[in-house]
C-alpha cells in the first residue's frame, strides 16, 4: 500500500452518498481529480490506472463496469481506512 493507494480509496470513500449508495469513476476522472483539481497527489494517470486495478485485485475496489473501467470503494476498502485491516492481511497489493 501507498499513498496513491490511501488518497484513491479515502477519496471513493468521500464519493459515497448518505443513503450509503457508492459511486464508481474511472481512474481518469480519479487521477484528474486528486492530481489536477485537488493537488493531493503528484502521480501519473497511468499509475492512478494500475494502482486502481491492484486495488480491485485485493478486494478494496469493485470494478462495476469491464468494458469502461469504472471501479467503487469495496466494504473490504472501507474497513481498510477504519482500521480494521492491517496491509499485510491484503496479500501483496504491489504484485
Amino acid at each position: 500500500m501507498n499513498e496513491a493507494d490511501d488518497a484513491v480509496l479515502e477519496y471513493l470513500q468521500e464519493l459515497e452518498t448518505e443513503a450509503g449508495h457508492r459511486i464508481a469513476l474511472p481512474p481518469t476522472t480519479v487521477w484528474f481529480n486528486l492530481v489536477e483539481e485537488l493537488g493531493v497527489l503528484d502521480r501519473s494517470q497511468n499509475t492512478i490506472s494500475r494502482r486502481m486495478n491492484v486495488l480491485s485485485e485485493a478486494d478494496l475496489l469493485e470494478k462495476t463496469d469491464e468494458k469502461r473501467g469504472y471501479y467503487r470503494i469495496t466494504d473490504r476498502g472501507i474497513a481498510y481506512l477504519a482500521g480494521e485491516l492491517e496491509a499485510k492481511e491484503l496479500g501483496n497489493p504491489d504484485e
